[in-house]
């Protein structure tokens, strides 16, 4: 469990929360709800809460679920994932299989236009999938099975492959990180470690940059050239009707603030409302309190594989028996056992792979000392540990918080840094030791669909320089991946979910740290908001 002194901190903050918090929010609670907002330009603006500052528009570069979020709304997808897992066209028009399974064509839906008028040609499509394999987890399947890409015509191009894979569709129209952003072919020849700076793309919505303010505001025009298909909407599947013209992205670090805000009516939709402020909110009769992504975030801790201390796998098995899921997942959303799920292995919990192999390494007895003892036995020299906190990302921070209290009654010697999420996903991507700007630590959390199986879980990687932040290296964990996307029934998966459950005892490239399930907060004026998976912003319209 946490130390005492761990818990006055967080106790001491959600007083001060709480505190804050009734002050702006006194007049609030205690009146009528505010005036609806006047017809014309405001009525037909979405003000929108992220739960961080967007500091990149690049969903291909990194793994930002901001990222993510806004690429959604400025780029397309070839194909859509719905709200019962399947893929289904999106872009395309068309797809075919030849009847040995490698050649895949698809053919594009007429009309498509990026922002700049242009049309979409099939050169664009595979500009952007070769940009895309080169950084997800999925798409560096498909650049290891390629044989080519050529295009037919300027709407039709084929995929062909080495050998079969079903999956295909399913990457190329995940809504996980990393989105196979199609973008103009100029802008996808972009070097995929190089965010992009023309943020082009055919979407429903165009990105502002002029009026883009890093960490307060970035600001979203619809579309009006977009042609949505005709289904109905499900999740990226399906018509992507807009309703509104405009959404602002209003950055809101303060959760007093950002309550303050939503109970006034001078907010529409709060993405991550603190845990503490979830009664408060519940009892304003104009506001809706509820799980959106249903799939949850997957907690971890994660280390740097290149460098001491945690280039020694016995030196991060260590920590293993004194890590409390409970206490990570508290501090991070609160004790309403609603809105977390524990124990967590090296899977989503709930989801058809999470297993008990091996479970009681986390499910057994804490005891921080023969964690002590572990860390003695393992060579640790009392290297410096640096372990990053996200202070603008309460879950993080409060994730962070309880992994250095740990380490330290574990024995290590921890340098804990605090900086904004933004930051934080930049000094991620520094592999040089901690003397020159790198990393040993940090605490984060994955979409729990990405994170239920082994071909999208991307802390499970073990490529080396190909990896998710840590760069492991793990032939072991890789062939029991490949393996995984060659099983033909559910019972082999199990079987090789269990294994790559013990890999992860065994090698410990990450620590699981249990499922998180934030509620979103949003006015009940606002209706047709999309649900099963991330935030969207099509379908939504005022009341």
């Amino acid at each position: 469990m946490m130390g005492a002194g761990m818990e006055m901190t967080l106790t001491d903050r959600r007083t001060l929360l709480r505190t804050a918090t009734a002050t702006a929010m006194m007049a609030g609670l205690g009146r009528m709800p505010a005036p609806a907002l006047a017809q014309g330009a405001a009525a037909r603006t979405l003000r929108f809460v992220p739960q961080g500052n967007l500091a990149s528009m690049d969903p291909i570069w990194g793994t930002s679920v901001l990222s993510r979020n806004a690429g959604l709304m400025i780029y397309d997808t070839l194909f859509g994932m719905s709200s019962d897992f399947q893929t289904k066209p999106q872009m395309a028009g068309a797809h075919e299989v030849s009847a040995d399974g490698l050649t895949h064509t698809i053919t594009l839906r007429p009309g498509l236009r990026f922002h700049d008028g242009e049309p979409v040609r099939a050169r664009d499509c595979i500009a952007s999938i070769r940009r895309w394999s080169k950084r997800d987890v999925l798409g560096q399947r498909l650049d290891a099975l390629l044989e080519e890409m050529t295009a037919a015509s300027d709407e039709r191009f084929s995929i062909r492959l080495k050998r079969p894979w079903n999956g295909l569709t399913w990457a190329l129209g995940k809504a996980g990180a990393n989105i196979c952003a199609i973008m103009p072919e100029r802008v996808a020849q972009t070097d995929p470690f190089t965010q992009v700076t023309d943020f082009t793309g055919s979407g429903p919505f165009r990105f502002l940059r002029d009026e883009w303010v890093a960490g307060s505001l970035a600001v979203f025009e619809r579309n009006a050239a977009y042609q949505p298909r005709q289904e109905a909407p499900d999740l990226l599947a399906g018509g992507k009707q807009v309703h509104f013209d405009r959404v602002e992205w209003r950055v809101m670090p303060d959760a007093a603030t950002a309550a303050a805000a939503l109970q006034n009516n001078e907010a529409d939709w709060w993405e991550t409302p603190l845990p503490d402020l979830l009664p408060i909110l519940r009892r304003n009769r104009q506001i809706v309190v509820e799980a959106i992504n249903t799939a949850g975030s997957f907690g971890v801790l994660r280390f740097n594989h290149l460098h001491a201390p945690f280039d020694n796998p016995a030196i991060r098995r260590a920590l293993f028996p004194a890590v409390d899921q409970e206490a990570f997942v508290q501090a991070a959303v609160g004790t309403d056992p609603e809105l977390y799920r524990i124990p967590a292995g090296a899977f989503t919990p709930g989801t058809p792979l999470a297993n008990d192999a091996g479970l009681e390494i986390l499910t057994g007895p804490r005891d921080v000392e023969k964690a002590k003892r572990l860390l003695r036995e393992a060579g640790y020299k009392n290297e410096r540990v640096v372990l990053l906190s996200a202070t603008d990302l309460p879950n993080l921070q409060g994730m962070t918080e309880v992994a250095a209290d740990l380490m330290r009654r574990v024995g290590f010697n921890v340098d804990l840094i605090s900086m904004d999420w933004g930051t934080q996903i930049q000094r991620r991507t520094n592999r040089g030791p901690v003397e020159q700007g790198g990393f040993s630590a940090f605490c984060t959390t994955w979409e729990g669909l990405d994170t239920s199986v082994p071909g999208s879980h991307q802390p499970l990687r073990g490529n080396g320089a190909n990896a998710w932040s840590g760069w492991p290296t793990s032939p072991r964990r890789e062939a029991l991946r490949d393996e995984w996307f060659d099983a033909k029934d559910i019972e082999t998966e199990k079987r090789i979910a269990e294994e790559l459950q013990r890999t992860v005892w065994e090698e410990a490239p990450f620590i699981p740290l249990g499922l998180q399930r934030p509620q979103q907060a949003y006015r009940r004026s606002i209706t047709g908001v999309l649900k099963g998976g991330p935030t969207l912003f099509w379908n939504v319209r005022r009341a």
